[in-house]
């Protein structure tokens, strides 16, 4: 008996862009008349591929091109790519939300989708009403959704308002529920997409443990799409790596990541930051520059910083109008989207830019490469205004610069090994 849970031989997608005509009646006669013979349509041969950065000369592109895998039963697969890679448009196909243009999926059980927050939801019906139409949707009998009721509101924990409409519930409860309903459907294939991000830390943590408890523990098949590298790997047996539409790489979920931020970092690599557009302009305040730079203030373009290094992070803004609420700082993360550290400050009073003036201002942090390992790294940059008035939110990657750290005074092959994601060096003290 096979062991495949899901194959996908030469699977395509391909969408118009513009208005769903070729522009001429002759064109359209002759698309149509390949359709009627079950022949290809042939002006998808002018299709380019799905390279969101670039003007297209064409008005056909390829959402996914020539996709080819299996997946085993009981793998966990995680989904990694860029926005735009073509990662949502598999998971619609593999979930029969919509058809490719060419090739087959052929699969075998039962599929549990979460693709969307509110999925199949009613915004006038109940949270308790939703959760039999959702799971009717699904596949679920209402003997089987009577029998899992309790569990499902349980592990949604949105109990309290199990009879309010979902039209008020947030985006959060939206998805709470959702997956709870998702989860519990006795499928042998689930499906998740990125919508886990909605919801707060403890519930994302309380998904991944529910995912890979149906994974190990009942032996699903887990696709799971996500931009949280740490998620992934923590979930994850193997990845597969989307890129313009284009499988670029399928095997072990560590080897995937690495390879992903390899091509992530490369392309968005970057030092500098320069508001050419009049991008987050306030009354009060208009930032005009974020740079990364060494000790001696020279720009570090794209170098690999040593263990020995300073890292300056300069801001360079214009005051207006003075305004206390005004805040800016910065998130450092790893490569795999880990939060080190973050300059932001609950307290108001720190938070605040105290002592600017009027006129240009220009401001630096340093962060002394001496306590990172080596990896790459991303400063991504918060700017508030008005209490709360988000004008720059790294959650969007709206500004976003890039280094490399290389450790020059550790030559050892195990320091890589080492546990933790700062390097700190402890004393030891002889005192007897």
């Amino acid at each position: 008996m096979s062991n495949i849970a899901i194959k996908a031989e030469n699977i395509s997608k391909a969408y118009q862009l513009g208005e769903f005509s070729t522009g001429t009646l002759s064109r359209d006669i002759e698309r149509a008349w390949a359709r009627l013979r079950g022949k290809e349509d042939p002006f998808l041969m002018i299709g380019e591929t799905n390279d969101r950065t670039k003007k297209s000369e064409s008005n056909i592109v390829w959402s996914l091109k020539d996709i080819n895998f299996e997946i085993e039963k009981g793998d966990t697969v995680g989904i990694i790519g860029r926005n735009g890679a073509g990662k949502s448009t598999l998971l619609k196909i593999l979930s029969r939300v919509t058809s490719p243009t060419t090739g087959e999926i052929t699969g075998i059980g039962r599929i549990a989708s979460l693709l969307e927050v509110g999925t199949g939801f009613h915004p006038e019906l109940t949270g308790r009403e939703n959760i039999y139409l959702n799971g009717a949707i699904l596949g679920m009998r209402k003997a089987e959704i009577k029998r899992q009721f309790d569990q499902i509101v349980d592990f949604s924990g949105v109990e309290r308002y199990i009879d309010t409409p979902v039209k008020r519930y947030s985006s959060g409860m939206y998805v709470r529920l959702a997956f709870a309903v998702a989860a519990h459907l006795e499928s042998e294939i689930l499906i998740v997409d990125e919508v886990l991000a909605v919801g707060d830390a403890e519930f994302q943590k309380k998904c991944l443990g529910k995912m890979s408890e149906v994974s190990k523990g009942q032996g699903k098949t887990v696709l799971f799409v996500s931009h949280n590298m740490n998620a992934v790997s923590i979930l994850c047996k193997k990845g597969i790596f989307l890129k313009n539409g284009i499988l670029d790489f399928s095997g072990s979920v560590s080897e995937c990541i690495n390879i992903y931020n390899k091509h992530d970092f490369a392309n968005v690599l970057k030092s500098l930051w320069v508001n050419t557009n009049n991008q987050f302009y306030d009354e009060s305040f208009f930032i005009k520059k974020v740079a990364l730079t060494d000790e001696n203030f020279n720009p570090i373009a794209e170098r690999t910083l040593s263990s020995d290094e300073i890292l300056n992070i300069i801001f360079e803004g214009e005051v207006v109008e003075f305004n206390s609420a005004l805040k800016i700082g910065y998130e450092l993360l790893d490569g795999d989207g880990n939060l080190i550290f973050s300059s932001l400050s609950t307290d108001q009073n720190q938070a605040n830019w105290i002592g600017l003036n009027k006129g240009l201002n220009k401001v630096v942090s340093s962060i002394p490469i001496k306590l990172l390992k080596p990896g790459n790294y991303v400063v991504s940059i918060h700017v508030s205004l008005h209490h709360q008035k988000w004008i720059c939110n790294a959650r969007q990657q709206d500004i976003r610069l890039n280094f490399n750290v290389i450790n020059s005074y550790y030559e050892s092959p195990y320091w890589m090994q080492d546990s933790g994601l700062i390097k700190v060096i402890v004393p030891y003290y002889l005192i007897s």
